[in-house]
């Protein structure tokens, strides 16, 4: 695959949650939310400013992140679900 997001946009593959609730019930795919961690696979180049310059990414790829519930645009690529999502929407890296 071969993507290259525009300005400040990334896009992330959702990492799965764990289906097992503590007590070791198997929870089905349907009961669950989507996953709001992901792994980012492609970043773009930086947020463009009133300035004209851009500001650089703040994520790169292969980091562990947490983003918005609602955030982003779900594709499919080569059989593969990705987000694209504006950097702004991305809350946290993981360490």
């Amino acid at each position: 695959m071969n993507i290259k997001p525009l300005y400040d946009r990334v896009v992330l593959k959702r990492m799965e949650e764990e289906k097992m609730s503590a007590g070791g019930i198997v929870i089905p795919d349907s009961a669950t939310e989507k996953p709001i961690k992901g792994e980012v696979i492609a970043v773009g180049e930086g947020k463009a400013l009133d300035n004209g310059s851009l500001r650089a990414p703040k994520v790169k790829v292969g980091d562990k992140v947490l983003f918005g519930k609602y955030s982003g645009t779900e594709v499919k690529l080569d059989g593969t679900e990705y987000l694209v999502v504006k950097e702004d929407d991305i809350f946290a890296v993981l360490g």
